[in-house]
């Protein structure tokens, strides 16, 4: 057996440590490198690139990586990315939905915050239900004569998804096939007809159906509801709303 130093890499220029960990981004197809993956792939260790460049974050930073983990995260930001991932995968986010891909955050950091991750969702549904957002400084808003701007708030986002089943009202169409694409719609008074932005005037539509429907209203078709699901009637809209159901949506 022969001993043999490891390597001395005291004398190796910064650039040359932030290759290596570029190096290892790609080889992971990643813009994220943890420091357990760099201990794994990487030629030097983290440790060497943490005394260097000050620590793993400023290391990442300057290889131009997204860090691993944001510190100083909001309630309001953790909430956001609920909001989220609750409307495009058209379901209550569960603990194994917080993945690289459909969330910013990973669950850990809900545990870690509210203590577990049903202790963050009673936390987020607290946060939806304070109340009503305060009358509207949009000035576009102000000048149309709304108290309320066009935009649903965040919390009134998890108000209309929890009470309509995150489904489509019109055909049933569901978030999560990678497809469909959710929209909150005026009704029964459009946005453009002095409708506002309230629960009451809110319902889930997909994306194809609520282009199709523009501005109609109670008064020129009929939504009918039947188990949380409706469709129009109305000799103007029949040929839309058979054309949405032949497709499955």
């Amino acid at each position: 057996m022969k001993y043999e130093l490891e390597p001395y890499h005291r004398d190796v220029p910064d650039e040359e440590l932030l290759d290596d960990l570029r190096r290892v981004a790609r080889e992971l197809g990643k813009s994220r490198v943890t420091v357990d993956e760099y201990n794994e792939r990487g030629r030097f260790h983290s440790d060497t690139l943490k005394r260097r460049l000050g620590s793993w974050f400023k290391a990442t930073d300057k290889a131009g990586l997204k860090r691993t983990r944001i510190l100083n995260i909001s309630d309001e930001e953790l909430f956001s990315n609920l909001v989220e991932i609750w409307t495009n995968l058209g379901k209550q986010p569960r603990y194994s939905d917080l993945k690289p891909e459909t969330s910013k955050f990973a669950a850990g950091t809900y545990e870690k915050r509210f203590g577990t991750w049903r202790k963050a969702l009673e936390a987020f549904v607290q946060w939806a239900n304070e109340g009503e957002p305060p009358p509207t400084s949009n000035e576009v808003a102000k000048r149309a004569g709304r108290r309320t701007p066009r935009q649903p708030s965040l919390r009134l986002k998890v108000l209309v998804l929890m009470r309509d089943g995150n489904l489509c009202k019109l055909c049933g169409a569901k978030a999560g096939d990678g497809i469909t694409k959710l929209h909150f719609d005026h009704y029964p008074i459009p946005w453009s007809k002095g409708g506002e932005t309230v629960l009451e005037n809110l319902q889930i539509l997909c994306k194809e159906c609520n282009l199709g429907k523009g501005d109609w209203t109670p008064e020129n078709c009929s939504l009918r509801r039947r188990g949380g699901v409706g469709e129009f009637e109305g000799a103007r809209l029949d040929s839309f709303a058979g054309a949405q159901h032949d497709l499955g949506r």
